[in-house]
Protein backbone atom coordinates (compact mmCIF):
# COMPACT_ATOMS: atom_id res chain seq x y z
CA UNK A 1 0.00 0.00 0.00
CA UNK A 2 1.00 3.79 -1.00
CA UNK A 3 2.55 5.50 2.13
CA UNK A 4 -0.29 8.41 1.34
CA UNK A 5 -3.14 5.15 1.74
CA UNK A 6 -1.59 4.35 5.32
CA UNK A 7 -1.52 8.30 6.40
CA UNK A 8 -4.91 8.59 5.58
CA UNK A 9 -6.04 5.03 7.22
CA UNK A 10 -3.89 6.36 10.44
CA UNK A 11 -5.20 9.36 10.81
CA UNK A 12 -8.67 7.64 10.16
CA UNK A 13 -8.14 5.44 13.10
CA UNK A 14 -6.89 8.27 15.19
CA UNK A 15 -9.87 10.47 14.45
CA UNK A 16 -12.49 7.45 15.56
CA UNK A 17 -10.23 6.72 18.83
CA UNK A 18 -10.84 10.13 19.27
CA UNK A 19 -14.32 10.02 18.93
CA UNK A 20 -15.10 7.15 20.87
CA UNK A 21 -13.09 8.39 23.70
CA UNK A 22 -15.34 11.66 23.49
CA UNK A 23 -18.47 9.33 23.22
CA UNK A 24 -17.60 7.50 26.37
CA UNK A 25 -16.51 10.71 27.99
CA UNK A 26 -19.89 12.53 27.52
CA UNK A 27 -21.81 9.33 28.52
CA UNK A 28 -19.79 8.98 31.78
CA UNK A 29 -20.91 12.39 32.53
CA UNK A 30 -24.37 11.55 31.85
CA UNK A 31 -24.24 8.90 33.72
CA UNK A 32 -22.45 11.05 36.93
CA UNK A 33 -24.90 14.14 36.41
CA UNK A 34 -28.46 12.59 35.47
CA UNK A 35 -28.70 11.20 38.79
CA UNK A 36 -28.05 14.12 40.80
CA UNK A 37 -30.60 16.24 38.62
CA UNK A 38 -32.99 13.67 38.84
CA UNK A 39 -32.63 13.40 43.04
CA UNK A 40 -32.78 17.37 42.87
CA UNK A 41 -36.10 16.80 41.26
CA UNK A 42 -37.29 14.64 43.38
CA UNK A 43 -36.36 16.09 46.35
CA UNK A 44 -38.36 19.21 45.54
CA UNK A 45 -41.80 17.81 46.47
CA UNK A 46 -40.37 16.50 49.41
CA UNK A 47 -39.05 19.66 50.48
CA UNK A 48 -42.46 21.01 49.46
CA UNK A 49 -44.04 18.95 52.04
CA UNK A 50 -41.42 19.03 54.63
CA UNK A 51 -42.15 23.12 54.16
CA UNK A 52 -45.85 22.88 54.18
CA UNK A 53 -45.60 20.86 57.08
CA UNK A 54 -43.16 22.93 59.45
CA UNK A 55 -45.22 25.75 58.77
CA UNK A 56 -48.37 24.49 59.57
CA UNK A 57 -47.18 23.03 62.88
CA UNK A 58 -45.03 26.78 63.71
CA UNK A 59 -48.10 28.48 63.46
CA UNK A 60 -50.54 26.52 64.72
CA UNK A 61 -48.29 26.28 67.99
CA UNK A 62 -48.27 29.60 68.25
CA UNK A 63 -52.16 29.79 68.12
CA UNK A 64 -52.70 27.11 71.14
CA UNK A 65 -50.45 29.50 72.83
CA UNK A 66 -53.32 31.88 72.89
CA UNK A 67 -56.56 29.18 72.54
CA UNK A 68 -56.38 26.51 74.99
CA UNK A 69 -56.79 23.10 72.15
CA UNK A 70 -59.69 21.59 73.79
CA UNK A 71 -61.82 24.44 73.83
CA UNK A 72 -60.70 24.86 69.76
CA UNK A 73 -61.38 20.94 69.20
CA UNK A 74 -64.62 20.80 71.52
CA UNK A 75 -66.10 23.83 71.68
CA UNK A 76 -69.68 24.00 69.66
CA UNK A 77 -69.13 28.03 68.24
CA UNK A 78 -67.03 29.29 65.71
CA UNK A 79 -66.96 33.15 65.85
CA UNK A 80 -63.10 34.29 65.49
CA UNK A 81 -64.18 37.71 63.77
CA UNK A 82 -66.90 38.88 65.21
CA UNK A 83 -67.13 39.45 69.87
CA UNK A 84 -67.61 37.69 71.74
CA UNK A 85 -64.79 35.70 69.65
CA UNK A 86 -64.91 31.91 70.25
CA UNK A 87 -62.62 29.32 68.13
CA UNK A 88 -64.65 25.75 68.61
CA UNK A 89 -63.61 24.03 65.55
CA UNK A 90 -67.02 22.01 65.72
CA UNK A 91 -69.28 23.63 63.42
CA UNK A 92 -66.70 23.53 60.72
CA UNK A 93 -66.02 20.33 60.71
CA UNK A 94 -69.66 19.80 61.41
CA UNK A 95 -70.29 21.31 57.68
CA UNK A 96 -67.12 19.64 56.21
CA UNK A 97 -68.65 16.38 56.89
CA UNK A 98 -72.35 17.46 55.77
CA UNK A 99 -70.57 18.47 52.20
CA UNK A 100 -68.32 15.04 52.30
CA UNK A 101 -71.39 12.47 53.33
CA UNK A 102 -73.56 14.19 50.84
CA UNK A 103 -71.15 14.34 47.47
CA UNK A 104 -69.88 10.38 48.64
CA UNK A 105 -74.00 9.22 48.39
CA UNK A 106 -73.81 10.57 45.21
CA UNK A 107 -70.28 9.70 43.99
CA UNK A 108 -69.89 6.46 44.77
CA UNK A 109 -73.03 4.82 43.44
CA UNK A 110 -73.08 6.70 40.15
CA UNK A 111 -69.19 5.85 40.00
CA UNK A 112 -69.67 2.88 40.70
CA UNK A 113 -72.27 2.20 38.10
CA UNK A 114 -70.26 4.03 35.49
CA UNK A 115 -67.36 1.84 36.76
CA UNK A 116 -69.12 -1.69 36.10
CA UNK A 117 -70.77 -0.22 32.66
CA UNK A 118 -67.46 0.69 31.12
CA UNK A 119 -65.70 -2.82 32.65
CA UNK A 120 -68.76 -5.29 32.05
CA UNK A 121 -71.02 -3.39 29.26
CA UNK A 122 -69.32 -1.07 26.95
CA UNK A 123 -67.96 -2.00 23.85
CA UNK A 124 -64.62 -1.31 22.91
CA UNK A 125 -65.38 1.60 20.75
CA UNK A 126 -68.19 2.99 23.25
CA UNK A 127 -65.27 3.10 25.51
CA UNK A 128 -62.86 4.68 24.37
CA UNK A 129 -65.53 7.36 23.80
CA UNK A 130 -67.43 7.42 26.93
CA UNK A 131 -64.21 7.54 29.28
CA UNK A 132 -62.50 10.57 28.12
CA UNK A 133 -65.59 12.18 28.06
CA UNK A 134 -66.68 11.45 31.58
CA UNK A 135 -62.71 12.37 32.75
CA UNK A 136 -63.59 15.79 31.37
CA UNK A 137 -65.17 16.95 34.43
CA UNK A 138 -62.46 16.17 36.62
CA UNK A 139 -61.02 19.01 34.40
CA UNK A 140 -64.21 21.55 35.05
CA UNK A 141 -62.84 24.56 37.36
CA UNK A 142 -64.03 24.22 40.49
CA UNK A 143 -65.35 27.82 40.30
CA UNK A 144 -67.51 26.87 37.58
CA UNK A 145 -69.40 24.06 39.23
CA UNK A 146 -69.84 26.44 42.12
CA UNK A 147 -71.79 28.54 39.86
CA UNK A 148 -73.43 26.01 38.23
CA UNK A 149 -74.67 25.16 41.94
CA UNK A 150 -75.52 28.22 42.73
CA UNK A 151 -77.51 28.91 39.40
CA UNK A 152 -79.22 26.03 38.20
CA UNK A 153 -78.38 23.28 41.29
CA UNK A 154 -80.15 25.82 44.12
CA UNK A 155 -83.39 26.96 41.90
CA UNK A 156 -84.27 23.35 41.56
CA UNK A 157 -83.99 22.63 45.30
CA UNK A 158 -85.99 25.84 46.38
CA UNK A 159 -88.23 24.37 44.16
CA UNK A 160 -89.12 21.06 46.02
CA UNK A 161 -88.42 22.71 49.21
CA UNK A 162 -89.58 26.12 50.28
CA UNK A 163 -87.01 26.51 53.38
CA UNK A 164 -83.96 26.18 51.22
CA UNK A 165 -82.11 28.98 51.20
CA UNK A 166 -79.95 30.34 48.77
CA UNK A 167 -76.58 28.91 50.18
CA UNK A 168 -77.35 25.60 51.59
CA UNK A 169 -75.40 22.48 51.83
CA UNK A 170 -77.47 20.05 49.96
CA UNK A 171 -76.73 22.01 46.86
CA UNK A 172 -72.77 22.37 47.74
CA UNK A 173 -72.93 18.27 48.51
CA UNK A 174 -74.45 17.64 45.10
CA UNK A 175 -71.98 19.31 42.58
CA UNK A 176 -69.30 18.19 44.61
CA UNK A 177 -70.36 14.39 44.23
CA UNK A 178 -71.27 15.45 40.26
CA UNK A 179 -67.05 16.70 40.16
CA UNK A 180 -65.76 13.39 42.16
CA UNK A 181 -67.40 10.73 39.89
CA UNK A 182 -64.67 11.09 37.41
CA UNK A 183 -62.45 10.12 40.08
CA UNK A 184 -64.09 6.54 41.87
CA UNK A 185 -65.46 5.63 38.44
CA UNK A 186 -61.95 5.88 36.72
CA UNK A 187 -59.84 4.36 39.81
CA UNK A 188 -62.78 1.45 40.01
CA UNK A 189 -62.91 1.13 36.36
CA UNK A 190 -59.04 0.49 36.11
CA UNK A 191 -59.49 -1.82 39.14
CA UNK A 192 -61.89 -4.01 37.49
CA UNK A 193 -60.31 -3.85 34.35
CA UNK A 194 -57.39 -5.93 36.24
CA UNK A 195 -59.11 -9.27 37.50
CA UNK A 196 -58.26 -11.75 35.06
CA UNK A 197 -60.86 -12.79 32.19
CA UNK A 198 -60.79 -16.72 33.17
CA UNK A 199 -62.71 -15.37 36.31
CA UNK A 200 -65.48 -14.16 34.10
CA UNK A 201 -65.40 -17.21 31.68
CA UNK A 202 -65.27 -19.61 34.46
CA UNK A 203 -68.39 -17.65 35.90
CA UNK A 204 -70.26 -17.53 32.38
CA UNK A 205 -69.22 -21.48 31.83
CA UNK A 206 -71.30 -21.61 35.27
CA UNK A 207 -74.55 -20.35 33.84
CA UNK A 208 -74.10 -16.97 35.44
CA UNK A 209 -75.34 -13.66 33.95
CA UNK A 210 -73.19 -10.62 32.69
CA UNK A 211 -74.95 -8.93 35.78
CA UNK A 212 -74.46 -11.88 38.60
CA UNK A 213 -70.45 -12.06 36.75
CA UNK A 214 -69.95 -8.03 37.41
CA UNK A 215 -71.28 -8.12 40.84
CA UNK A 216 -70.92 -11.29 42.02
CA UNK A 217 -67.17 -12.10 41.00
CA UNK A 218 -65.71 -8.43 39.73
CA UNK A 219 -66.98 -6.11 42.31
CA UNK A 220 -65.67 -8.59 45.34
CA UNK A 221 -62.30 -9.26 43.09
CA UNK A 222 -61.66 -5.62 42.63
CA UNK A 223 -62.84 -4.85 46.27
CA UNK A 224 -59.71 -3.14 47.59
CA UNK A 225 -59.12 -0.44 44.80
CA UNK A 226 -63.06 0.41 44.56
CA UNK A 227 -62.70 0.84 48.28
CA UNK A 228 -59.30 2.75 48.17
CA UNK A 229 -61.26 5.04 45.15
CA UNK A 230 -64.09 5.83 47.34
CA UNK A 231 -61.74 6.77 50.29
CA UNK A 232 -59.68 8.89 48.16
CA UNK A 233 -63.08 10.82 46.86
CA UNK A 234 -64.12 11.44 50.41
CA UNK A 235 -60.42 12.92 51.21
CA UNK A 236 -61.24 15.16 48.08
CA UNK A 237 -64.53 15.95 49.18
CA UNK A 238 -63.11 17.38 52.40
CA UNK A 239 -60.67 19.26 50.79
CA UNK A 240 -62.87 21.24 48.17
CA UNK A 241 -62.59 24.65 48.22
CA UNK A 242 -64.58 27.19 45.75
CA UNK A 243 -67.89 24.86 45.51
CA UNK A 244 -68.28 25.54 49.01
CA UNK A 245 -67.03 28.72 48.78
CA UNK A 246 -69.48 29.97 46.65
CA UNK A 247 -72.83 27.66 47.02
CA UNK A 248 -72.74 26.40 50.83
CA UNK A 249 -72.19 30.04 52.06
CA UNK A 250 -70.50 30.95 55.34
CA UNK A 251 -72.63 31.13 58.35
CA UNK A 252 -70.74 28.20 60.35
CA UNK A 253 -73.69 26.17 61.92
CA UNK A 254 -73.78 22.63 64.03
CA UNK A 255 -76.37 21.58 61.83
CA UNK A 256 -78.18 18.35 60.69
CA UNK A 257 -80.27 19.84 57.96
CA UNK A 258 -78.95 20.05 54.69
CA UNK A 259 -81.22 22.96 53.84
CA UNK A 260 -79.24 25.31 55.80
CA UNK A 261 -76.11 27.51 55.11
CA UNK A 262 -73.18 26.28 56.65
CA UNK A 263 -69.46 26.94 56.38
CA UNK A 264 -66.64 24.19 56.48
CA UNK A 265 -63.31 24.48 57.11
CA UNK A 266 -61.57 25.48 53.35
CA UNK A 267 -64.59 28.12 52.85
CA UNK A 268 -63.47 29.79 55.91
CA UNK A 269 -59.64 29.52 54.95
CA UNK A 270 -60.92 31.96 51.72
CA UNK A 271 -62.46 33.85 53.79
CA UNK A 272 -59.80 34.97 56.23
CA UNK A 273 -57.18 35.02 53.61
CA UNK A 274 -58.94 37.83 51.45
CA UNK A 275 -56.41 39.84 53.22
CA UNK A 276 -58.53 41.52 55.15
CA UNK A 277 -57.39 39.75 59.14
CA UNK A 278 -53.67 41.42 60.27
CA UNK A 279 -50.79 39.63 59.79
CA UNK A 280 -50.03 37.36 63.74
CA UNK A 281 -53.34 38.01 65.24
CA UNK A 282 -55.13 35.27 66.87
CA UNK A 283 -57.71 35.29 63.53
CA UNK A 284 -54.78 35.03 61.43
CA UNK A 285 -53.48 32.07 63.28
CA UNK A 286 -56.61 30.51 63.50
CA UNK A 287 -56.50 29.57 59.57
CA UNK A 288 -53.11 27.61 60.13
CA UNK A 289 -54.99 25.84 63.04
CA UNK A 290 -58.09 24.42 60.96
CA UNK A 291 -55.89 23.84 58.03
CA UNK A 292 -53.43 21.58 60.37
CA UNK A 293 -56.98 20.15 61.15
CA UNK A 294 -57.71 19.58 57.36
CA UNK A 295 -54.39 18.08 57.07
CA UNK A 296 -54.52 15.65 59.85
CA UNK A 297 -57.78 14.28 58.10
CA UNK A 298 -56.54 14.07 55.07
CA UNK A 299 -53.53 12.44 55.94
CA UNK A 300 -55.08 9.37 57.51
CA UNK A 301 -57.46 9.03 55.08
CA UNK A 302 -55.19 8.61 52.95
CA UNK A 303 -53.04 5.89 54.77
CA UNK A 304 -56.43 4.39 55.55
CA UNK A 305 -56.88 4.05 51.86
CA UNK A 306 -53.55 2.56 51.37
CA UNK A 307 -53.77 0.48 54.01
CA UNK A 308 -57.24 -0.95 52.65
CA UNK A 309 -55.71 -1.57 49.12
CA UNK A 310 -52.70 -3.58 50.63
CA UNK A 311 -55.22 -5.47 52.96
CA UNK A 312 -57.56 -6.79 50.16
CA UNK A 313 -55.84 -6.53 47.08
CA UNK A 314 -56.15 -9.86 44.97
CA UNK A 315 -53.10 -11.33 43.03
CA UNK A 316 -53.88 -13.64 40.49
Amino acid sequence: MPRQGLQTVNKAQTLSKEAYDFKNKRVSIMNKVMPILLFLCASVSVLTTIGIVVTLISETYQFFQKIPIFDFLFGTKWSPLIPPKSFGVLPLLSGTLMITFIACLVAIPLGLASAIYLSEYAPKRVRKIVKPILEVLAGVPTIVYGYFALSLITPLIQSIFNSAGVFNALSAGIVVGIMIIPMVCSLSEDAMSSVPRTLRDGAYALGATRFEVALKIVVPAAFSGIVASAVLAFSRAIGETMIVTVAAGSTPNMTANPLDSIQTMTAYIVQVSLGDTPHGTIEYGSIFAVGMTLFVITFLLNILAQYIARKFREEY
